[in-house]
């Protein structure tokens, strides 16, 4: 399916790399969804910008009745079931190493707060959209992930461990929804400048990474955004279960 015949589900699509992803999806001609909790504002001025090529749709991904509640809102103002999600979402977090609780002192909330927040959401867009996906024998997820459980140069111990679970699913899930036409992939970022989440980060980090990258800069949240175009197009119709690190080159497979 074309990406100018799919109406896309962004969670968190409003701020941030979900903007950026939206943007991307506009521009491709692609039409949104764009899913957001607390982003009201952010997510009416793209409807502003986009028209009737962006929806904003409010729920908590991490409620499994709302997310049931946004995908019927979805079809009854689009008139098709929703068969393309990036979960993007990120529970409340700030990549600032300095403030980050350490392994002796961090709480078992933080850990469950980001498990929610990362698995918990994909796991219920992606039970909920697998119905109107397999009536279509079409559908595309796409994960939203991080290098950092490859390379944890700064050790976001509940972050990170809640994105190497959702590789998992990933995975997993790309095995049982193969064989009705819906792939499930894995998109990994490192630090990217800019976003919400990444604004507190000093200086010197970003320009550690950039030094440390073959291309010597640190990747935008515009150039992840086209990584996430990929599998969601044509051109990615045999690809499942991946994980795609974008990051510029600092982290090698």
């Amino acid at each position: 399916m074309l990406l100018s015949e799919q109406w896309v589900l962004v969670t968190g699509g409003a701020r941030g790399l979900g903007a950026a992803i939206t943007r991307a999806l506009v521009r491709e001609g692609a039409s949104v969804v764009v899913n957001y909790r607390n982003s009201e504002t952010s997510a009416l001025a793209l409807k502003d910008e986009f028209g009737d090529r962006v929806l904003p749709l409010r729920a908590d991904v991490t409620d499994a009745a709302a997310v049931v509640r946004l995908f019927d809102k979805a079809q009854t103002r689009t008139g098709q079931p929703i068969v393309s999600v990036v979960n993007n979402a990120l529970a409340d977090f700030q990549f600032d190493g300095d403030a980050r609780p350490k392994i002796d002192s961090i709480a078992w909330a933080r850990f469950q707060q980001q498990l929610d927040g990362s698995l918990k959401g994909a796991l219920n867009t992606i039970q909920t959209a697998v119905t109107g996906m397999r009536s279509r024998g079409f559908g595309r997820i796409v994960n939203v992930g991080t290098n950092l459980f490859q390379n944890p140069v700064v050790p976001y111990h509940d972050y990170t461990a809640a994105k190497a679970a959702l590789l998992s699913l990933t995975r997993t899930a790309a095995h049982d929804l193969g064989p009705d036409g819906i792939t499930v992939n894995m998109v990994s970022g490192g630090l990217l400048r800019t976003t919400d989440a990444s604004a507190a980060t000093p200086e010197f980090v970003f320009e550690l990474i950039a030094s440390s990258t073959p291309v010597r800069r640190v990747t935008t949240p515009e150039e992840f955004a086209d990584a996430v175009l990929f599998f969601l197009s044509p051109w990615s119709r045999a690809v499942t279960g991946q994980n795609l690190i974008v990051d510029g080159g600092l982290v090698k497979g």
